[in-house]
């Protein structure tokens, strides 16, 4: 159990400048929370024109108090960089991921993954339209998490433990049309599932991540 942070810098001149003035604090958290397990991945969000939009957080953290932790520490969060923070309790599903990347590989220069942030339908019958494809889409992703398609994938709750609203999918897609064409293979897709999907670049960072749940 965790939480997913999405978080959006702000769209003035400035906002690159105020980003670069705290980078270096910032990747000392990431370090530091990444090693004891309570950061599982953190990535900045790119537009398709390159400019960075904000940041994706997703904790592995018991409670409320954990988030609050994190983003009482986060000079992103301090420093007037993310002007716009939305968070939401998340569950990484349990696949046999690669490694992430670790200290000392390299930073790539240009997008290599898209992040996919994806919501149910709002009506009656949506929890029972995922609840019937979900062994369909876990059976997809299963062989996509062993061959680092899929980064990392897991479901939006609209409470701790709570009922599944929707899913963030880290996908080796740095294109949209690719990431698109990924989207209207999966079972939530043509079982009608999601219903709204949006979609962000994103490269890795190297830190000092602890495995994955699943990952062997």
């Amino acid at each position: 159990m965790g939480y997913a942070i999405l978080a959006f810098d702000g769209e003035d001149e400035g906002a690159l400048q105020r980003r670069m003035a705290v980078r270096d604090r910032h990747i000392e958290v990431l370090n530091a929370w990444a090693a004891d397990g309570r950061l599982a991945l953190g990535v900045p969000l790119f537009s398709a024109a390159g400019r960075i939009l904000g940041s994706l957080m997703v904790l592995e953290v018991p409670d409320q108090a954990g988030l609050d932790a994190y983003l009482a520490a986060e000079p992103f969060n301090q420093g007037e960089v993310w002007q716009r923070v939305e968070t939401f309790p998340f569950r990484i599903a349990p696949l046999p991921y690669r490694p992430l990347p670790q200290p000392g590989a390299p930073i790539a220069s240009a997008p290599t993954h898209t992040v996919i942030f994806a919501w149910d339908g709002t009506d009656a019958e949506a929890e029972q339209r995922r609840l019937a494809v979900r062994g369909q889409h876990m059976a997809r992703v299963r062989p996509m998490a062993e061959d680092g398609t899929l980064a990392m994938g897991g479901a939006i709750l609209d409470a701790p433990g709570g009922r599944m609203t929707g899913s963030i999918a880290v996908i080796a897609r740095p294109d949209e049309a690719g990431a698109r064409a990924w989207l209207a293979e999966d079972p939530y897709v043509t079982g009608g599932v999601w219903q709204r999907t949006t979609l962000y670049h994103t490269r890795f960072a190297p830190l000092p991540y602890r495995p994955l749940p699943g990952a062997t």
